[in-house]
């Protein structure tokens, strides 16, 4: 049964579809997934109708699994290092061991951020970094060894302790890792992450997005979540849209990262980030994805995933928030009071008290989080001991940041 003015709605929407849409969506509120097939074919047609039909099932689909909470994450962001192997068409975090623009974050500098972020009232220290920099630069592995370190994921476990030394929680997004460095992270880092970005092995062809990314090769990403199910990681991972991908490509992505949620339990949020282009990179004049295909694509996310946590960088698209709710998700991720998104530097946060109060207009409180989702703090094996008492000090974040 639809719950209460979720009932006219979405009875009106269905009344105003085809025979055939008023059929596929009645079986998902009745309980059912969205089949490929239609998930697809909502993402290819631009019917009007159609789409606020699909916005509002989405909506309630999400009311109905998640309730009138929106959630966040507080956090400082930590760009550990951007030196990276990989070179996407679309990226400008990643750079040059010689470029005037390259860093690598000094202890003490960890140290002072996530101290400043404590004292705002973050709660995570997102950890985030170029894909095996070490491969790439021998300058950055002298540098390791300046710091005591045999690599970077030892360095990134004394950043991760010295953010558990502020209270903060880290998260670490550091591109591929192995089963091994995954291992010898879990005891400082609640939960991990890698962007699947798309399934298709055609984005990596010459020309495409990823031709000179080799560790984006979908099967190594997916290798890796899969890996991080059966080490019992929660952890965060999704696409990115406008990189030249098709409909079928992106719920083929979805799929295959449900897929991975359904055997292991792990996936804490499906990730749905709009393409933003960029001067100096090879997609600079490259079309952004409109908010009519980032709300779609989010929607079909609600309907083929309708119990899972979908997550939208709400920095990236400033001007539709209203919409992206609508269109059914249940989270915004990280919101920083103190440092900015590097990788999308142009991209300010929203200040958390007008995103409240936007969300309060539309039906729902904004609160915050912490990095590991509270339904994984109610299963023990999803948390390493030297994490457990930690965690059950602060179920709750202390407080909100004013940004």
């Amino acid at each position: 049964m639809l719950s209460g003015d979720a009932t006219a709605l979405c009875s009106g929407a269905l009344d105003g579809v085809s025979r055939h849409w008023r059929r596929i969506f009645a079986a998902v509120l009745d309980g059912r997934p969205l089949d490929r097939e239609n998930a697809i074919a909502l993402l290819e047609r631009s019917d009007e109708r159609l789409f606020c039909t699909l916005l509002s099932v989405a909506s309630e689909i999400r009311v109905r699994a998640k309730g009138h909470v929106i959630t966040y994450s507080p956090k400082v962001f930590l760009p550990v290092t951007n030196l990276c192997l990989d070179r996407c068409a679309y990226c400008t975090f990643r750079a040059d061991v010689d470029d005037p623009h390259a860093w690598t974050m000094l202890p003490e500098e960890v140290r002072n951020v996530c101290e400043q972020g404590r004292r705002a009232g973050c709660t995570e220290a997102l950890l985030c970094l170029g894909d095996k920099p070490e491969r790439a630069f021998k300058a950055y592995r002298a540098t390791l060894h300046v710091f005591g370190c045999r690599s970077t994921v030892d360095y990134l476990i004394h950043c991760s302790e010295v953010a558990l030394s502020q209270e903060l929680f880290p998260h670490t997004n550091a591109g591929l890792l192995s089963r091994e460095d995954m291992e010898k992270l879990r005891p400082t880092n609640v939960s991990l992450g890698l962007m699947l970005e798309n399934i298709s092995p055609r984005l990596r062809r010459r020309g495409q997005v990823h031709a000179q990314a080799p560790d984006k090769d979908p099967q190594k990403r997916l290798a890796m979540i899969r890996q991080a199910g059966e080490l019992r990681i929660p952890f965060t991972t999704g696409i990115l849209l406008g990189i030249g991908e098709t409909p079928a490509e992106v719920v083929d992505s979805v799929l295959a990262i449900r897929a991975l949620h359904e055997q292991f339990g792990h996936v804490q949020e499906i990730i749905i980030q709009n393409f933003r282009a960029k001067p100096t990179t090879r997609m600079a004049s490259a079309p952004e994805p409109s908010n009519v295909d980032t709300a779609k694509t989010i929607a079909v996310t609600r309907l083929l995933a309708p119990a899972m946590n979908i997550q939208a960088p709400p920095n990236l698209s400033p001007y539709d928030h209203r919409l992206l709710l609508r269109a059914g998700l249940n989270d915004w991720g990280g919101i920083s009071p103190l440092t900015p998104d590097f990788v999308n530097p142009e991209a300010p946060w929203p200040h958390v008290a007008a995103l409240a109060s936007l969300c309060r207009d539309e039906g729902f409180a904004l609160a915050p989080r912490l990095p590991i989702y509270p339904e994984y703090l109610l299963q023990p094996e999803f948390i390493h001991e030297n994490l457990r008492r930690r965690l059950q000090k602060l179920q709750q974040p202390k407080g909100v940041p004013t940004c």
